[in-house]
């Protein structure tokens, strides 16, 4: 359902579970989160509100409501009344009200449309408290209640079918056949064996298929033996976004046993975020020792090609400025590589006000691009990120992640906007120096 008043924040209702079974799901979620180091954050907060200020969507908007650690209110309340040290004193006295239904309801924007676990906020934040990584858990809560936005629940129950958002694998050979004629190139699908198995993200499987020639053109360059796969191919993982960590460790999961049962010893993530959050570092707890493949990301392989000599680029010798995706460069720390490709490439750049690790999100991740009612809040941030990029005055304007880059085609529409957004491996690809 839709709340009626444009006043009250809106939600989404899934499974026809009565309130009160919402209640308690995600109660026993919440509580199943509350480990030493949850608790630990949870304690750590001293409300000095340095977070407002290092969310996008506090600062476009000026709204409290929107400071980080507000977004976890229910999450907090459960850890006082459930798992903190006095939490039966608590209880006995009232202390802390326990999160009800209309809770839930007016925090489902907050969670969903307004937070896309950039992790800008944990990086602020003087106790060291990881605000994203508490959102993802408290996801998890409002998954197990059946209150995700339903454009998140949809892709959520397509992924569950298809193992994908965007296709099943028996279409994998044909758009892999489709995209190899439509840019001349050979893409191998479904080999018995192989050393690396490369993945995609869901755009690629229908409006970006250039990035599955581009990746294919540049390995097949350099003569290594690879495929994609039906078994494991989708890894951007809507499992890690809306906070169904069943789905996102069987998808996850899917790639890695794909990779073993051919041989390959290296899994290549596409150009996405979020897929690199979920496989290169939730991927090792659920197996409990060192995974049996190596996982990078795009820019990674890039980044080595050019550094061995494997592959030689042109220089394009233009000015350019670079979105730092969150997901690969705050959370994962691919900052530096990136740059060095860049600047093989021969690009001069010139930095964002805000770049590296302290760069201000798309506004899109953490699906946030996919739920339909938070498109006014990301439009908001696309003006900031916008007046940025047109500070530095530079010619073309890069980034390496899939996601990213749709938010800001999307917003650029919105704005009549007319500066491309170009990606990191398409860039490499078209300039394969012989």
């Amino acid at each position: 359902m839709i709340a009626s008043d444009p006043a009250i924040p809106a939600f989404d209702k899934q499974d026809g579970q009565s309130d009160e079974a919402r209640v308690e799901a995600a109660m026993r979620s919440f509580v199943s989160e509350f480990g030493v180091t949850t608790a630990l954050h949870l304690e750590s907060c001293v409300r000095c509100g340095l977070c407002a200020e290092a969310c996008h969507f506090y600062v476009t908007t000026g709204d409290a409501k929107y400071t980080p650690v507000y977004k976890l209110e229910p999450f907090r309340r459960a850890y006082f009344r459930e798992a903190s040290p006095f939490a039966p004193l608590v209880r006995a006295l009232g202390l802390v009200k326990k999160p009800g239904i209309v809770d839930l309801e007016q925090w489902q924007e907050l969670i969903y449309d307004s937070c896309t676990m950039c992790g800008r906020c944990t990086l602020i934040c003087p106790m060291g408290i990881d605000i994203a990584e508490l959102v993802k858990e408290a996801r998890h809560g409002m998954f197990k209640a059946g209150l995700l936005p339903d454009r998140l629940a949809l892709m959520d129950r397509t992924a569950r079918q298809w193992g994908s958002t965007a296709t099943p694998g028996e279409d994998l050979p044909d758009i892999l056949a489709e995209a190899g004629r439509s840019y001349g190139v050979d893409i191998p699908c479904d080999l018995d064996s192989a050393d690396i198995l490369v993945t995609a993200a869901s755009a690629e499987l229908s409006e970006h298929t250039k990035a599955l020639a581009d990746a294919a053109k540049i390995l097949n360059r350099i003569g290594v033996k690879w495929t994609m796969h039906q078994g494991g191919f989708d890894a951007s993982n809507i499992g890690f976004n809306n906070g169904d960590m069943e789905l996102q460790e069987r998808l996850t999961r899917a790639l890695i046993d794909t990779a073993v049962r051919i041989g390959a010893k290296t899994v290549i993530l596409p150009e996405c975020g979020h897929a690199y959050g979920a496989a290169r570092w939730e991927a090792a707890k659920w197996y409990g020792q060192a995974l049996p493949v190596r996982i990078i990301h795009m820019t990674e392989f890039l980044d080595e090609l050019i550094a061995s000599g494997r592959i030689r680029v042109n220089r394009i010798g233009e000015t350019a400025t670079f979105h730092d995706p969150c997901q690969i460069v705050r959370r994962g720390g691919l900052e530096a590589a990136a740059r060095r490709v860049l600047a093989a490439l021969g690009f001069e750049l010139i930095e964002l006000k805000d770049h590296g690790v302290t760069g201000y999100c798309c506004g899109g991740g953490g699906g946030v691009v996919s739920n339909q009612r938070a498109t006014t809040l990301r439009h908001k941030v696309f003006e900031m990120k916008q007046q940025q990029i047109e500070a530095t005055g530079a010619k073309r304007f890069v980034t390496s992640c899939g996601q990213c880059r749709i938010t800001f085609e999307m917003g650029a529409r919105h704005a009549h906007w007319d500066k491309p957004t170009e990606s990191l491996l398409e860039l490499v690809a078209d300039n394969l120096a012989g």
